[in-house]
């Protein structure tokens, strides 16, 4: 039976981490997406998320966790006496679209998402063909009845004042323009399961294990 990850915390501890851990993702190209400090039985897990719009790969991770824990080490203290562990990722698909950067770089994938002004918004279900300063530009799927011929989806662009937060679609497989089917990018990482601390790792993880005094 895994182990419950416990309650993320939000204390100052949390706030001093980012101050520091902030200018190290940046200054490496990168965006720090979140940042949770979760115990974990007698340790905490340090999760760190990045991203950019050139994507991330395991390179990328492995520099990045190297950059935070040379980081943590200098500012020793940020964890007090507290053994933890580092882990290093990048966005799974189940983050929620809400900033414009998280748009531009799911430009092409399917989307959910609750569109129109505050009180009278629809859900709708679109693939991302623009996304600029004004909104984002989606082509909707049409609503049909089952075993019906599938219409083409329809141009909607929406601005920001009407989006709400998306959630990528899961797309186990899609056909490309010549007929022939390409398994799709939005499954990009099969979990595993980490023994030590019962909770589901990407193999995208990098993870630096530091001892504490007990």
């Amino acid at each position: 039976m895994s182990a419950s990850r416990g309650t993320p915390r939000t204390d100052p501890a949390t706030a001093r981490l980012a101050g520091w851990i902030a200018p190290v993702v940046e200054s490496a190209g990168y965006d720090l997406e979140e940042l949770v400090v979760t115990p974990a039985g007698r340790r905490s897990v340090v999760r760190v998320v990045v991203d950019r719009d050139a994507g991330v790969t395991l390179d990328d991770i492995a520099e990045v966790s190297r950059a935070v824990s040379e980081a943590l080490d200098t500012n020793d203290d940020g964890m007090g006496r507290t053994p933890y562990v580092l882990e290093v990722t990048s966005p799974g698909v189940d983050r929620p679209l809400t900033e414009q950067r998280h748009w531009r770089r799911n430009t092409g994938r399917l989307v959910a998402v609750a569109v129109g002004p505050a009180g009278s918004a629809e859900q709708v279900t679109g693939r991302v063909t623009g996304v600029d300063d004004a909104g984002v530009t989606l082509a909707v799927e049409a609503q049909g009845k089952p075993g019906a011929k599938k219409r083409p989806p329809t141009p909607r662009s929406v601005p920001w004042a009407e989006l709400g937060a998306g959630r990528v679609q899961v797309e186990f497989a899609r056909t490309d323009p010549a007929g022939d089917d390409l398994l799709d990018d939005e499954i990009d990482d099969d979990e595993m399961d980490d023994p030590e601390l019962g909770d589901d790792v990407a193999p995208g993880d990098a993870r630096h294990a530091r001892g504490g005094a007990q």
